[in-house]
């Protein structure tokens, strides 16, 4: 092969090879430019998130802070003409008063239900039926916590709730079924002392007075110090004499 053909060749690789590098190159440049658009839409999104986010959770806890004020206001007759006004809300009678704090908090729960906050006040709203005696609307709505709240704080709790308003309104057997399985777990967020406190009532209520004294025997073996222990003396107590 002569001289000029192979420097020919040659100069065909070298062109091929940077034509190839420009190619290679250029199409890095195009992915690179892809990914650096795919990361600022994300980051834009993420962002965007998280200020949606921020501003959702200042409108929950602003609710809520609504709430607890009502709920926690003063209650008495209101100041006399011509003496100093007290300041801030206040209600004439507690029952009034509960029943603007349940108005208040399901407001924030039904505007925020996904939000820590909105569970609070969902909570909140099931403790204000139990004292307004509606034991059978505070089991619906600790029900709703527990099916949003799944293994949360909030609805370890709304479990607890659920059981106490079933024993309020009579409902023993869901109320024991309850009580009894949270007696046996001892990672749970509730003192089994006093959840056994609870299950020996509910036991006496729905009169198995040996289940009653099963219990009652129990919670002072297992918690001899517990500040339960000596209710659940006197009960056994009573027990005996009846």
């Amino acid at each position: 092969m002569k001289r000029t053909e192979r420097r020919h060749l040659k100069e065909n690789e070298l062109q091929t090879f940077a034509r190839q590098a420009r190619e290679s190159l250029e199409l890095r440049r195009r992915e690179t430019a892809v990914i650096i658009a795919v990361a600022g839409i994300v980051a834009v999104a993420a962002i965007g998130y998280y200020a949606w986010h921020q501003r959702v959770q200042a409108k929950a806890h602003t609710l809520l802070a609504e709430a607890l004020a009502v709920r926690d206001a003063r209650i008495g007759p209101a100041p006399a003409p011509g003496t100093p006004s007290i300041g801030g809300l206040s209600f004439a009678t507690e029952r009034e008063r509960t029943q603007a704090a349940v108005t208040k908090f399901k407001a924030a729960a039904d505007a925020y239900p996904s939000t820590d906050a909105g569970r609070y006040a969902r909570y909140q709203e099931a403790a204000m039926y139990m004292a307004l005696g509606n034991a059978s609307q505070a089991i619906a709505t600790y029900q709703q916590v527990v099916d949003r709240g799944g293994d949360s704080i909030y609805g370890q709790m709304a479990r607890l709730g659920v059981a106490e308003a079933q024993a309020r309104a009579g409902q023993y057997e869901q109320a024991i079924t309850l009580f009894k399985e949270m007696s046996l777990r001892r990672d749970g967020p509730w003192p089994v002392d006093g959840i056994l406190m609870q299950l020996g009532r509910a036991y006496l209520d729905a009169g198995k007075r040996n289940d009653a004294q099963q219990t009652f025997n129990r919670l002072v073996e297992e918690f001899p110090e517990s500040p339960y222990s000596s209710d659940a003396r006197r009960e056994l107590e009573n027990l005996k004499k009846t």
